[in-house]
């Protein structure tokens, strides 16, 4: 496999036209009055709970944290819900997830448990409706489309992929399985959150006028990493510490940061059409990722979303949105303002006994949109979520590759980009790969 692989550096030298599934686009709001205006899809019912309906079978592709968190999710969307197979590329992995599930009284029959590279394959053979992905992102494109060619629903992890090739690939499954009929929710849990939905149709009705900036932030301390351990191979150690490597996680800026992200693309109705940014490392210990993040996302006609993320002990720390308009400002998940900075409008979160505002939405988003998915394929009204979410994430693609090459990035460059990260094959032993930290620029003479 080519050593040079991984280099961001020459991203903008590596381009090609592609025609499978051409430039896509999020339709935008329409005029900037206070009339009701378009939205890019169809409101979810918010129910408390999927409605009663045919047993559903599902099974779980990555079994850490996140993948088993889901999986409870799912069996807490309604009735007659079944989590029946597990599968990921380690044992222990599998094993750990099964205990975990058996404490919640949730028993995977031990016949239905499956690991290695190959795992999912097996998985799909079961008797089973829904699929739940939640590997590292780098193989979700793959996972998802031998899903779609099982005909199976599922629901998709955010990320969806980790560079253009793969955002693309999650774009032509997706109208695969729309034109198949069958329902695919993503893990972008804020367009699931009662809270955020409400402030957003009231943007959408011109609540604060015309959109004119914008920005998103996730600033936090460092995260969960591994140091490798004696017996491992490059691989398995970079799959154990997928989180540190850019080739399997696709960085910070889409793996935690995308949230935010995805939010200004709902609220803007659109994707940004360039990106100029900057980033660095400073204090990680393993991998090849950065620590930072900057960002600015042109949305056309002077409409522009400053980004910035950080993942740093010791710092100031902050998570949001702001969208402001010619007619006031939102934080997009519960509070509308005038200009002047005095409130036009709140959402009403439930009260508790005392009559006091909870100040939590009624259903967990992270439920909520399992209940969507369920309702979705219960109701025959399916919905796929996966292009919007493909968009979203190659839009933190195109603000990864500015910060790292230094260099303005177009949408148009990121949809015929044939930037693809990771090895050629993949199988437990050495990895003839190289990590380079990014660093943008060239460098001057003394």
């Amino acid at each position: 496999m080519n050593k040079n692989q991984l280099s961001r550096r020459n991203f903008l030298e590596k381009t090609a036209l592609i025609g499978a599934a051409g430039v896509v686009g999020m339709s935008a709001l329409s005029s900037c009055s206070k009339s009701s205006k378009a939205v890019d899809y169809e409101f979810p019912p918010l129910l408390d709970s999927a409605p009663d309906g045919k047993t559903l079978r599902a099974g779980l592709v990555g079994c850490g944290n996140r993948g088993t968190g889901a999986a409870l999710n799912f069996l807490a969307a309604g009735k007659d819900l079944h989590l029946v197979a597990l599968a990921d590329v380690f044992e222990d992995k599998v094993w750990d997830s099964r205990d975990k599930l058996l404490k919640q009284r949730v028993e995977v029959p031990e016949k239905n448990c499956f690991w290695g590279f190959d795992a999912y394959k097996s998985l799909l053979e079961v008797d089973l409706d829904i699929v739940i992905l939640a590997t590292p992102p780098h193989f979700r494109p793959m996972h998802f489309d031998a899903a779609v060619q099982a005909k199976k629903h599922v629901f998709l992890e955010k990320p969806v992929c980790v560079d253009p090739v793969g955002a693309r690939q999650i774009i032509a499954t997706a109208k695969k399985a729309e034109n198949l009929g069958l329902t695919v929710i993503t893990g972008t849990q804020r367009r699931h959150q009662r809270d955020y939905v409400e402030t957003y149709k009231q943007v959408a009705s011109g609540a604060i006028g015309e959109l004119t900036s914008a920005k998103a932030f996730w600033m936090q301390s460092h995260v969960w990493f591994r140091t490798r351990e004696e017996g491992w191979s490059d691989m398995e150690y970079m799959l154990r510490n997928w989180n540190s490597f850019c080739w399997l996680g696709g960085d910070f800026i889409l793996d935690t940061h995308v949230h935010n992200i995805d939010v200004v693309n709902w609220f803007m109705g659109k994707h940004p059409e360039e990106a100029i940014g900057f980033g660095g490392r400073a204090r990680r210990l393993t991998g090849d990722q950065y620590d930072f993040f900057s960002v600015d996302f042109d949305y056309g006609n002077g409409v522009s979303s400053h980004s910035f993320s950080r993942q740093i002990d010791g710092c100031a720390n902050q998570l949001g949105e702001l969208i402001i308009g010619t007619e006031g400002y939102t934080n997009c998940k519960n509070t509308i303002f005038n200009p002047d900075g005095s409130v036009k409008w709140t959402y009403e979160y439930p009260k508790n006994k005392d009559g006091r505002s909870t100040g939590v939405v009624k259903v967990s988003p992270y439920v909520q949109e399992h209940i969507h998915l369920v309702t979705a394929i219960r109701t025959n009204t399916p919905v796929v979520e996966a292009e919007r979410t493909a968009v979203s994430t190659l839009t933190a693609i195109m603000g990864r590759t500015s910060a790292y090459t230094g260099q303005k990035v177009t949408w148009d460059e990121m949809m015929t980009s044939t930037e693809k990260l990771g090895p050629d094959t993949y199988e437990m032993g050495p990895v003839d790969m190289e990590f380079p930290i990014p660093v943008p620029g060239t460098q001057h003479k003394a």
